[in-house]
């Protein structure tokens, strides 16, 4: 059903389904490939090659979860990303968003962000955080297509999505997770308070 849609969008087939970190230079590759002002926008700032290879890196270790385009020769044109929240009790999931020129204005966008919503529905977020550029006028109309609701400060805008609005929530498509990917993210955060407890002290023995 995917495929037939993504097909009608984009004139040629495609697929769109969750990374793994085996195919992360994948991201890379697509990342490199933004034009200068899209590369800009996606990091709301400077980013050269080496900061992108860091960032993807990155990913492959923080639980990011991606839900990336792929074309019919398996490279990744557009990527919706999950990043989990911080330690912080206000902390957030965050998401990210980036489509290559030629796959712009063709709904692809919107794709990403109901897949990414509903992947991240699953695993029992609430609400999710959305930052981005002032000039990033795409990312904001999709955020705002989604329901969120964008204050401007410093450069850039900055909103939260609530999962469980209505505006969010409707028409939500199902999207296959890897096994154990839900787990292994449970894993990842326990993982995480574990190694702050002992930093902190808290954890040790009296």
């Amino acid at each position: 059903m995917h495929d037939a849609v993504i097909e009608g969008l984009t004139g040629s087939k495609g697929t769109i389904r969750s990374l793994i970190n085996q195919e992360l230079p994948l991201l890379r590759d697509h990342l490199l490939r933004l034009d200068p002002e899209s590369r800009r926008d996606r990091f709301n700032g400077y980013a050269d090659e080496g900061f992108v290879d860091r960032y993807s890196k990155k990913c492959a270790s923080d639980g990011t979860i991606i839900i990336a385009y792929f074309a019919e020769d398996g490279t990744v044109h557009a990527a919706a990303e999950l990043h989990q929240p911080d330690l912080s009790t206000d902390s957030l999931p965050e998401i990210a968003f980036s489509v290559e020129g030629h796959l712009r204005r063709k709904g692809i966008g919107s794709i990403l962000f109901k897949q990414l919503i509903a992947v991240a529905r699953s695993l029992g977020y609430e609400n999710l955080r959305i930052t981005t550029g002032s000039q990033n006028q795409a990312m904001r109309a999709l955020a705002n297509k989604f329901g969120a609701h964008l204050t401007f400060r410093q450069g850039e805008s900055t909103g939260t999505i609530n999962l469980y609005d209505e505006q969010s929530s409707a028409d939500q498509p199902t999207i296959e997770i890897p096994a154990g990917a839900a787990s292994a993210l449970i894993d990842f955060n326990q993982a995480c308070w574990r190694l702050f407890l002992k930093m902190s002290g808290i954890g040790k023995a009296a």
